[in-house]
């Protein structure tokens, strides 16, 4: 009764024998075309135009596309300006159009169009006609179908040359050149796979944000710095300290005023009048230096040093209050001899580098004041309701997950907790210990809770892990035994600044430990790979991001710029194609300027490949498990058809 329920509704969709075999015909050719390209990033951490400059050009894929595509026929300028062209086609045209006398602009107009349609069928050669054509711009979607499929027949080219000719006549190259750029760029990326850590550091968060709100299929493993923002926006006060005191520390207030709206005021007027006489010497602002600071600067410092503090009382009630987080070594403000002006941390006492603290009563020390309390109620209030932030961690709640099994590929950003014997670590948050997939899973329904439960207690309890799950010992996404800021201001032993790393980040390199992961989240074959985020890898001193054999791939390489001395370069990319997998490490990005003008791209170079036996197909994926089942559903529904159990609807 089930099965025959299924195939009424399946029914509505498919009315006849026709329609149900016409389907079965199209899904059995689709499983047959190779595999869609899928790109994964990590750690990009506001490096906006970064970002978007490795998405527009696919990693090196577009340039090897037109390497490919024209070999010797064109110069390796020219060949250097189509990339341009299709990375920035907006901006080329309007640096041709200030460079070229008009004849010869209408001749670079005429041949760059022709030169497109040729990369355009080249890279869109791998899907269905009709996918091809939904990704089209509207206005220009018959014009270019024409183009891409009779551009190479003798008999058509008359044909062709109308078409492009009326295109410059009608005054509409500009549009139909960006066009046919962003079809290129879109087909370029079937997938694309963000493995956390968008937010922080670098200024452009919310602009990478948008942009991966207008990229087609894409999903996003959550890093602990996103789900920093997450609970930000949930309300959940020691996140928001968290951020804008990194935001002070990187100098990326203006992500957070005009990226957001979310306005300072309420701190400034806070740190000018508790610190106005403290030089706040420890809270220096990492991209300001000099020994004459501004008054911009100085203020920025009172500013860092008042969230500061704020944040780490707002942590020591936090701790308190779930003693399951096992993080009370973090509660410092308690072991403070404000006499001595010494901390003692581990049973060892420390000088402390500042001893001015005025807002701390050290007979209740994580008590906030008034005006701390008026503080925080104020930004809170202002990132509850930012309506673009609101739209962008609903982004990373429908698009995004802690992690993610796709193709064989278990995706996720920290580490699997685990025991010196390589076990899988229980970790007791919710009642019962929990380990690997499992931990992930209720951590990761527990985090929903914050923004869909009903339960107020339940949205409580949601708001705080995603504050554990930032920084906790036991947090996957983190996977350090702790965080060491409070250390990194107050103490100059930098003994006492080491965080140390779960143990998966040794045991990775065990076959036998990555096979019972693979296990755990129910991947089998031997084409699997655990891909991953971070930890840096520090390529200058000869590390490799290929670990176990090329089981595991750690794709963080440093995007942000603070990474770059420690790591080398400027980060990985991972592209997984139907020939297999091409792991790229990546130069500094000068400029979109410099790219345009001197239509150079980013320094990229391989680093790794995994060339697939045979060439992998469509049916080789998880899609072609869907449309396996799909084609078994027809199949299902044609015999009720044939036999006359279900009436069939002529009409369609």
């Amino acid at each position: 009764m089930d099965q025959m329920k299924y195939l009424k509704e399946l029914a509505v969709r498919y009315p006849n024998v026709a329609a149900a075999s016409t389907e079965i015909i199209n899904l059995q050719a689709i499983s047959h075309l190779p595999k869609g390209t899928e790109h994964y990033v990590s750690d990009v951490h506001g490096e906006y135009e970064k970002f978007s400059h490795i998405i527009r050009n696919g990693s090196g894929a577009i340039r090897s596309r037109i390497e490919d595509e024209f070999g010797n026929t064109l110069t390796t300028k020219q060949k250097k300006n189509l990339a341009s062209v299709i990375y920035y086609p907006e901006q080329k045209m309007d640096l041709m159009e200030e460079e070229l006398p008009k004849n010869f602009l209408l001749e670079w107009q005429h041949d760059t169009m022709v030169r497109l349609v040729h990369v355009a069928r080249s890279v869109g050669n791998k899907y269905t006609r009709s996918k091809v054509r939904k990704a089209m711009s509207p206005e220009f979607a018959y014009v270019m179908e024409e183009l891409m499929v009779e551009h190479r027949r003798a008999d058509k080219k008359r044909y062709v040359e109308q078409i492009l000719e009326t295109i410059i006549m009608t005054g509409r190259v500009r549009q139909f050149i960006a066009a046919m750029a962003h079809l290129i760029q879109d087909l370029t990326i079937d997938h694309l796979h963000v493995i956390g850590d968008i937010y922080d550091r670098g200024s452009g968060p919310h602009r990478i944000m948008d942009c991966i709100m207008k990229t087609a299929n894409v999903d996003i493993q959550w890093g602990n710095h996103d789900v920093l923002w997450m609970g930000a926006f949930a309300g959940q006060p020691a996140c928001i300290a968290n951020i804008v005191r990194t935001s002070l520390l990187y100098d990326n207030l203006s992500v957070l005023e005009n990226g957001y709206g979310i306005s300072m005021m309420p701190l400034v007027l806070f740190a000018m009048e508790t610190y106005a006489d403290d030089p706040c010497a420890q809270f220096t602002i990492r991209s300001r230096h000099g020994s004459e600071m501004d008054t911009q600067t100085v203020l920025a410092m009172k500013m860092h040093k008042a969230i500061t503090i704020i944040q780490f009382k707002l942590e020591g009630q936090l701790i308190a209050k779930h003693p399951e987080y096992n993080m009370d070594n973090r509660r410092l403000l308690d072991k403070i001899d404000a006499d001595k002006g010494t901390v003692t941390i581990d049973g060892k006492e420390y000088p402390m580098l500042d001893r001015y603290f005025p807002t701390i009563d050290f007979d209740n020390p994580y008590e906030l004041t008034s005006e701390e309390q008026s503080v925080i109620a104020k930004l809170s209030n202002s990132f509850v309701n930012c309506a673009k932030l609101k739209s962008h961690i609903n982004l990373l709640l429908q698009k995004g997950s802690l992690y993610k099994v796709c193709n064989n590929n278990l995706l996720f950003h920290g580490c699997i907790p685990m025991n010196e014997d390589g076990s899988f670590r229980n970790i007791n948050l919710f009642g019962e210990d929990l380990c690997g997939k499992e931990l992930y899973d209720e951590l990761e329904r527990c985090a929903r809770k914050a923004f869909f439960s009903v339960n107020e207690e339940e949205k409580r309890v949601g708001r705080d892990i995603l504050w554990f799950l930032w920084n906790g010992a036991d947090s996957p996404l983190y996977g350090r035994d702790k965080m060491t800021t409070f250390e990194r201001y107050f103490i100059a032993d930098e003994s006492t600044h080491k965080e140390i790393k779960d143990v998966y980040y040794r045991l990775f390199n065990d076959e036998e430990v990555v096979d019972r992961i693979f296990k755990m989240f129910g991947i089998k074959g031997d084409n699997a790979h655990i891909i991953n985020g971070h930890v840096p890898i520090h390529h200058t001193e000869g590390e490799s991001p290929v670990k176990c054999n090329g089981k595991v791939i750690i794709i963080d390489g440093g995007f942000s710029q603070p990474y770059h001395k420690v790591t080398g370069i400027a980060g990985y990319t991972l592209i997984y194609n139907s020939y297999g997998l091409m792991l790229t490490a990546h130069e500094p990005f000068k400029s979109v300027d410099y790219t345009i003008r001197s239509g150079r791209d980013m320094q990229t170079n391989q680093v790794a490949t995994e060339v697939s036996q045979k060439r992998i197909l469509v049916g080789d994926t998880d899609n072609g498990k869907k449309i396996r089942e799909n084609i078994k559903d027809l199949k299902d529904l044609i015999k009720p058809y044939r036999n006359g159990t279900l009436r069939q609807n002529q009409k369609n």
